[in-house]
């Protein structure tokens, strides 16, 4: 039994790397029909938080490769700086990117974004809850500032919980309206 559970360890890690891989091209694509939606007067608001969510795809997707791909090979296996690189432990390169994408570009993202709703009951719910995504995705900082990771949970509020009913609200918003059709 005590061989088994690091093998699950490892696969579970393996899924959380992959799935994060495959995860934010959809949310590139997202803020890529967010951008579309938007009125004309606030289309500058949108690109940047297409921008932000696009530098969080390839940031993200670069570390979380290089840790499913790298951290395998027996060249970085055996070094003992390896934890210091390619970690998600407290203090290590991996984790302090990882960091600087969700809690920081993450929430610029949803900033820019919200002011693009407004006007219906739906529309308000979304930008509201993008400012909470945001905020909240924004005070998982704290755990940097404070040296107590503990507290980036509340960022993880942010960019999981709050954004996952964003999103749902955003594909309920773009099923209700109309194309415009291109004369």
């Amino acid at each position: 039994m005590k061989g088994l559970l690091p093998v699950m360890v490892r696969a579970a890690q393996t899924r959380r790397q992959v799935l994060i891989i495959l995860m934010t091209p959809v949310m590139v694509a997202l803020m890529v029909a967010v951008h579309a939606w938007a009125p004309s007067h606030v289309k500058t608001l949108s690109l940047t938080a297409v921008v932000f969510m696009s530098m969080l795809a390839g940031v993200t997707c670069s570390v979380h490769f290089v840790i499913l791909t790298l951290s395998r090979q027996a060249a970085f296996a055996g070094q003992s700086s390896l934890p210091l690189l390619l970690s998600f432990k407290w203090p290590s390169i991996a984790y302090a990117l990882d960091i600087l994408v969700w809690d920081f570009f993450f929430a610029l993202s949803m900033l820019f974004a919200a002011p693009v709703f407004g006007g219906s009951r739906l529309a308000a719910s979304i930008r509201m809850l993008m400012i909470a995504s945001g905020v909240l995705a924004l005070a998982g900082l704290s755990g940097v500032v404070v040296g107590d990771m503990q507290l980036r949970n509340i960022g993880i509020v942010g960019y999981l919980g709050v954004f996952l009913v964003v999103a749902g609200l955003l594909s309920v918003l773009f099923y209700r309206a109309r194309p415009v059709e291109m004369q």
